[in-house]
């Protein structure tokens, strides 16, 4: 019943984390899973049904059928995003079944549809509207929201030693969505780094995880 975003730069697992979950929600409660469907919103060409397919075999279930249960939608521009999520809706009153709805990526097209400080407040009020339709449709149907989103330099961070020169776009609309934000970076080798930025009810932490032929893996296995 809310909106988990992870954020990093290219090649940490954003999208791989994505095509991880939609398989795992498909697995039973007592597997840690959802029993049930997944939706996924494709911004930027993304999605690989071979990835589910590998994904699938590892957690030992038909690569088939877990492809029959994921719906798959590709969002050519921002206004489009918003339509999907309408028709979305109306999928979701007529299938009880899903318990993930993915967006990769939530800003990217924003990005392309508006451009320059100009139309900033105009695609932050589009934004805020289709962040506000995601959080709807996690309450009132019961469904984890997962997001992934890009970074940006943060010239300002360049004033203090040691900071971070980069942050999540999407400004406070986004921050304020998000009830569980992660950080993705790079760690040492092979590894990335999953930080907990933001989240009401777990502790700021990290963990170490690697991307497989089958999906995420935690590091240590």
């Amino acid at each position: 019943m809310s909106i988990t975003e992870a954020f990093g730069e290219f090649r940490t697992g954003k999208t791989q984390l994505a095509h991880t979950l939609c398989v795992t929600v498909q697995l039973p409660p007592e597997m840690g899973g959802g029993n049930g469907k997944a939706a996924f919103i494709d911004t930027e060409g993304t999605f690989r049904p071979e990835r589910i397919r590998a994904i699938a075999a590892r957690f030992g279930i038909d690569p088939d059928t877990t492809l029959d249960n994921i719906t798959v939608a590709r969002a050519h521009n921002s206004e489009h995003q918003l339509d999907l999520l309408n028709e979305l809706c109306i999928r979701l009153c007529e299938d009880k079944q899903y318990r993930l709805v993915v967006v990769d990526s939530i800003m990217a097209l924003f990005r392309v549809d508006y451009s320059g400080r100009g139309e900033l407040s105009e695609r932050q009020q589009r934004l805020g509207q289709m962040l506000s339709k995601l959080v709807r449709i996690s309450e009132e149907f019961n469904i984890a929201i997962y997001i992934t989103n890009q970074m940006t330099a943060d010239p300002g961070a360049t004033l203090s030693f040691a900071a971070d020169t980069k942050k999540p776009i999407g400004g406070h609309v986004l921050a304020h969505a998000s009830a569980t934000r992660l950080y993705l970076k790079k760690g040492r080798g092979e590894t990335r780094v999953c930080k907990i930025w933001d989240s009401p009810d777990v502790p700021e932490a990290e963990c170490t995880y690697q991307i497989t032929t089958g999906g995420i893996n935690d590091a240590q296995d």
